[in-house]
């Protein structure tokens, strides 16, 4: 039986259970946002909904902090059931894309309203808003306004405003889509930072694959309103569950085949390249005869002398620092990108060089039905 959540700030609690997305379907009309979204996050977790515009990620942000009642499903905070309270009552901070900050107000009263909101006392609250400045390193702002900051300042104090009403949780909507790409470098280590020292439980959207590997304990990708992968970063990455994951995050090489065997989550496959795999077949949904493509990311691919490779020739190949990326042609047609490790003295593949590729590892090879 679900119980009243208690005064005292349920994300930043040790271990347990954060935030149940339970079943969650919204609908505009005939159209599905959502559909039958599951998420259990733990408390102090940092979570991405990673997806591409319209995938429904934000749809169930806003699901999350009140904004929408979803039309199926419930949400819980703790052990709380919030289908029933509006935003103010959920007790959830959060960072908008544009920071919303109130251009009358100096930085700190930004930060004291809401806990002024809350009927705090003036010492305690004006206390908690020195602490939170010192916390984004802004305590010698405190006095200027929004419009004296730059970008990243008014997003730290934005994150400050959000963490004073001490939140459950801590909700972030795309936070760095209107930052240069070095400030929004530095802003990922920052709130990264934020994050683990005050412990506060974290879902943050973003359509920026780097920023959900990079940032979040897991990643929630969305496709067309369904969840596609909830996981690690290294579990989306290295292990997809479907080709719309292995396709969106990441770069990967589609190759065509047909299965030969399949042998419960592996499969034998016969490349239209000319070569046999082994590859992982998640959800062990291949048959033997079925058409079938086989993703394999450039840097889990290795020009060899081994004839079990499939044949190749190189188009053209580009240095990239401490990577070399080859460009090779199967024998099928379709164009690969292998990428190695770059060994001082040497030289790329000179265009026309006949080559094979193999994976280096079968489990790094995954196949789908086509």
């Amino acid at each position: 039986m679900m119980q009243t959540a208690s005064n005292e700030t349920q994300g930043t609690a040790s271990g347990g259970r954060a935030l149940v997305v339970d079943a969650v379907t919204h609908r505009y009309g005939s159209s599905t946002a959502v559909e039958n979204i599951n998420l259990d996050i733990r408390a102090g977790e940092l979570v991405a909904l990673l997806g591409p515009s319209g995938c429904g990620k934000t749809t169930l942000l806003r699901i999350i902090a009140g904004f929408i009642r979803q039309t199926e499903g419930r949400i819980i905070l703790g052990d709380e059931v919030v289908d029933d309270l509006g935003p103010n009552r959920r007790r959830i901070g959060i960072v908008f894309q544009n920071y919303a900050l109130f251009p009358h107000l100096s930085i700190a009263e930004n930060v004291a309203y809401g806990p002024a909101a809350q009927g705090i006392g003036k010492a305690e609250r004006e206390a908690e808003t020195k602490r939170l400045l010192e916390l984004v390193k802004l305590g010698h702002l405190a006095d200027r306004l929004p419009r004296q900051l730059s970008g990243g300042q008014q997003q730290r104090v934005a994150l400050a405003r959000a963490l004073a009403i001490k939140p459950r949780i801590l909700l972030l909507d795309e936070p760095f889509a209107a930052l240069d790409k070095n400030l929004r470098l530095d802003m990922q280590i920052e709130i990264k930072r934020l994050q683990r020292l005050s412990g506060i439980t974290t879902v943050m959207v973003t359509h920026d694959q780097e920023e959900a590997l990079s940032m979040a304990d897991r990643v929630a990708v969305l496709s067309q309103g369904r969840l596609e992968q909830f996981a690690a970063p290294t579990q989306i990455y290295d292990r997809p569950d479907s080709l719309f994951v292995n396709t969106f995050v990441g770069t990967a090489n589609q190759l065509s085949g047909q299965v030969l065997a399949s042998d419960g989550d592996m499969a034998t496959i016969r490349l239209d390249a000319g070569a046999e795999l082994r590859a992982r077949s998640p959800g062990g949904v291949l048959a033997s005869g079925q058409r079938c493509t086989v993703c394999l990311r450039p840097e889990h691919l290795e020009m060899t002398d081994d004839p079990a490779g499939f044949a190749a020739v190189v188009e053209m190949g580009l240095p990239l620092g401490a990577t070399v990326v080859h460009e090779v042609r199967g024998a099928d047609g379709a164009g690969i990108k292998v990428s190695e490790p770059r060994r001082a003295g040497t030289a790329l593949r000179a265009t026309g060089t006949p080559v094979r590729v193999r994976p280096l590892s079968p489990d790094l090879a995954t196949a789908y039905p086509a």
